[in-house]
């Protein structure tokens, strides 16, 4: 069977659907993380009977199609500490490996009425601290860094394998109040540590074959020409766009768990 035999036992409708909204995902997380806030659940609403594992899958090649352009890009603007960049996505690299291993033997729900109101403090005062993220606001010592940048990635790198939704954006904010980042190299950054996290749990879904390559075609096309717009708007606005749009994710991440904590 080829590829346009596979995609006609789709509903022409939800395949548009699902590559419009991979291209706002793709948007959003090239900016400032969380895309997946967007790109997760609309799968999950467009393909209800799948099974959890093939939809994460199927994300997370769309996903990471998108952030990898999206860390290239950004590459070529931003002078990046490459041996920061190693710390902090080895140490999340393995936090993410413990995270996973964990999350089928404790309940992660205690976690997500802390993560609720912690979320409502940074939308507070990010939105009140106008100059948050519009320039360097730390000098430290290198060491100081690739602690600090060691330290993100275990705790980042953890709740990614644990629970996952807006790790980018948690990433984005790490690098901003720990290292004193502004928010667009912050989200340069990001964008390469969240590659480097999501490879290791992508080889395991494609090794087990959990799923849909042609909905991960469409939805990663899609994704990737979000990610490239995305990152091309962040560049040319600068600190203050990236800033609204990060508040923005905040609050969609204020309320999908607010509905865990109150509703689910």
């Amino acid at each position: 069977m080829d590829l346009l035999e596979l995609f006609a036992q789709h509903d022409p409708i939800v395949l548009i659907t699902l590559g419009l909204l991979s291209l706002l995902a793709g948007f959003i997380d090239a900016v400032v993380g969380g895309g997946g806030l967007i790109q997760f659940p609309a799968l999950m609403i467009t393909y209800p009977n799948t099974a959890v594992p093939t939809v994460f899958g199927t994300n997370k090649i769309a996903g990471l199609s998108g952030t990898s352009i999206a860390a290239i890009q950004y590459s070529k603007r931003i002078k990046f500490n490459w041996k920061l960049l190693l710390i902090t996505a080895t140490s999340s690299f393995i936090a993410s490996f413990i995270g996973a291993k964990l999350v089928s033997t404790i309940n992660v729900n205690f976690l997500k009425p802390f993560i609720f109101f912690m979320l409502i403090g940074i939308a507070i005062y990010t939105y009140t601290k106008k100059d948050f993220g519009s320039f360097s606001t730390k000098n430290l010592t290198a060491n100081k860094k690739y602690f600090y940048g060691f330290l993100l990635g275990i705790l980042i790198g953890f709740y990614d394998g644990f629970l996952g939704p807006g790790t980018g954006s948690f990433l984005v904010l790490g690098f901003v109040a720990l290292l004193g980042f502004e928010f667009l190299e912050a989200s340069a950054y990001a964008k390469v540590i969240n590659c480097v996290t999501n490879v290791s749990a992508l080889y395991v879904f494609i090794s087990q074959g959990n799923y849909i390559i042609e909905i991960a075609l469409i939805m990663a096309v899609a994704n990737v020409s979000g990610s490239i717009l995305g990152t091309k708007m962040a560049i040319l606005r600068g600190n203050q766009f990236i800033r609204k749009v990060f508040l923005a994710v905040v609050c969609i991440m204020i309320l999908r768990y607010g509905y865990d904590v109150f509703y689910s």
